[in-house]
């Protein structure tokens, strides 16, 4: 394109040339001004008349000639100014369209660029064949964009810009931290044994454990796991002013501090993007590390999301379908218990992040402002930990019960774009407010009931929902208005092998915090 507006320009200043050439030649080859009877032909009559015209009419007809001649020149050069004129303005409109040109192409070179650097994976150094280094063959390979080279820079830019990717890949080489939050317990090894054996790669997945308290065998414990894990400890060992009246919830307030100290080290310190939550009394699934990779593309590219957990909260056996190991939700309620969130949301909480009761004050409406988070139908993770500052709290009569996945599901290799809230909102509602309505006296005697549902039971108050929960065993308490698992107000589980949704009216809007 520039090639063939350089030619115009070369084009318009022959033009030029040649038109003033034209005219020097055309007044070169008129007779001179005294001579012009002679044979020049230049008036009627030729020399003849020019001599039968001699004296005042001479004198006349020269001065005529004069102007005439002056009009001509002076037509010519109005002509070539109004040709000077276009040839600058298209000139000046050519500069301007290849210097957009130039930027285009520079931004399209950085997009192929850009595009092929996020389909490569970086290269990670093998063992040394014959003293050359070799690139490891068993990293994953994903598929580059190849151009063939009869393709426009341009063509081929806009080739790989409109190819469809479901989801946004980063590159499959970036690092997904595991902090372990531990403090008292020798247990701790069989939350680090599982995440050892089922971690895939050192590199991607290092494990931080950050140890409060300052309980010497539990640091022996960690220690003798080497450089399979970073071992580090919180140093501010000592108690914290509270008021009378909570002197009781004191382990309530090391742990927050005790989480504000471990995360500014893994985004501060390691310089990190991302990190998974666990704490020391919890047990990993086989799929715990593919399920984190392939969310947190979603996590990353969904302003409306906040986190990823592994969490179930009504995840019990008889809750939950064991055949839908794939299954994943959005929740409005944070979960915690093995929980991936971003560097961008810390920067948010960190600096109003409370002296207690961190996790009930993640759940108000002021930190979660309308937020969601992935959870999975089978939980990711299970707690073996009875003992804590929670005395048992929920243990006995749900943490105990809630299933581990034990099937592993290629979720990477899954289009996960459907949880993505735009899309997840006209589906799920749609299957939610089109299931049957029924009475909760139905699901538990079943008999009117055909086939597995969706079925769905609707609540209009707080007791409403307290009531259908405790009946159909899912629990019932609620934070800052919002249900556990909720999702929009609904809560959907597995009730005696049928599908059924929790839910209230059609056209619900927002949460009511007096709920709590």
């Amino acid at each position: 394109m520039v090639r063939k507006k350089s030619s115009l320009i070369l084009c318009g200043a022959f033009l030029f040339v040649a038109w003033n050439a034209l005219l020097l030649l055309y007044l070169w080859g008129r007779p001179p001004i005294g001579r012009l009877g002679d044979g020049g032909g230049a008036e009627p009559g030729g020399k003849e008349e020019w001599a039968a015209g001699k004296g005042k009419m001479g004198q006349v007809n020269l001065a005529e000639e004069m102007i005439r001649l002056a009009e001509e020149v002076e037509v010519h050069l109005d002509t070539q100014k109004k040709l000077l004129k276009q040839i600058e303005s298209h000139r000046a409109v050519w500069a301007r369209q290849k210097d957009v040109g130039k930027r285009e192409t520079g931004s399209n070179i950085k997009e192929v660029k850009e595009a092929a650097g996020q389909q490569q994976p970086q290269k990670t150094l093998g063992p040394l064949r014959n003293g050359v280094d070799v690139w490891d063959q068993t990293d994953t390979q994903r598929p580059v964009h190849k151009v063939a080279p009869s393709l426009h820079l341009e063509e081929a830019s806009k080739k790989i810009r409109n190819t469809k990717v479901t989801t946004p890949v980063p590159s499959p080489e970036f690092k997904i931290p595991i902090l372990v939050i531990a403090c008292d317990r020798v247990t701790v090894k069989r939350s680090l044994d599982r995440l050892i054996s089922y971690r895939p790669s050192t590199e991607l997945y290092p494990i931080i454990v950050s140890q409060d308290c300052g309980h010497a065998d539990t640091a022996r414990v960690i220690g003798s796991y080497g450089e399979q894990v970073t071992h580090i400890k919180q140093p501010d060992l000592a108690d914290i002013k509270v008021r009378p009246e909570h002197r009781k919830f004191q382990g309530y307030y090391k742990i927050a501090r005790h989480y504000r100290w471990a995360l500014n080290q893994v985004f501060n310190t390691f310089s990190q993007s991302t990190v998974v939550i666990v704490e020391d009394d919890l047990e990993v699934a086989p799929d715990f590390f593919e399920y984190f990779r392939a969310l947190y593309p979603i996590l990353r590219s969904d302003p409306t999301l906040w986190c990823v957990s592994a969490w179930n909260d009504n995840g019990r056996d008889a809750l939950v379908d064991p055949s839908k190991a794939e299954l994943l939700y959005r929740t409005d309620f944070f979960p915690g218990l093995g929980w991936m969130l971003l560097k961008e949301l810390w920067d948010e909480l960190e600096p109003k992040w409370p002296s207690a009761f961190w996790d009930d004050w993640m759940r108000q409406p002021e930190q979660r402002k309308n937020r969601s988070c992935i959870r999975p139908e089978i939980s990711r993770t299970i707690t073996f930990g009875r003992k804590g500052v929670s005395l048992g709290q929920f243990f006995d009569q749900y943490l105990r019960y809630i299933r581990l996945n034990t099937e592993f599901v290629p979720f990477t290799k899954q289009d996960l774009s459907f949880l993505l809230k735009e899309k997840y909102d006209e589906i799920f509602i749609q299957e939610v407010y089109s299931a049957t309505l029924v009475k909760i006296e139905d699901l538990q005697h079943g008999g009117n009931l055909k086939g597995p549902g969706p079925y769905r039971v609707q609540y209009s108050s707080r007791d409403s929902f307290k009531v259908f929960a405790r009946n159909l065993g899912v629990m019932d308490d609620l934070k800052s208005g919002v249900p556990r698992t909720g999702y929009r107000g609904i809560v959907s589980f597995l009730h005696r092998g049928r599908r059924v949704f929790l839910a209230p009216p059609e056209g619900w809007t927002q949460y009511d915090i007096s709920w709590s």
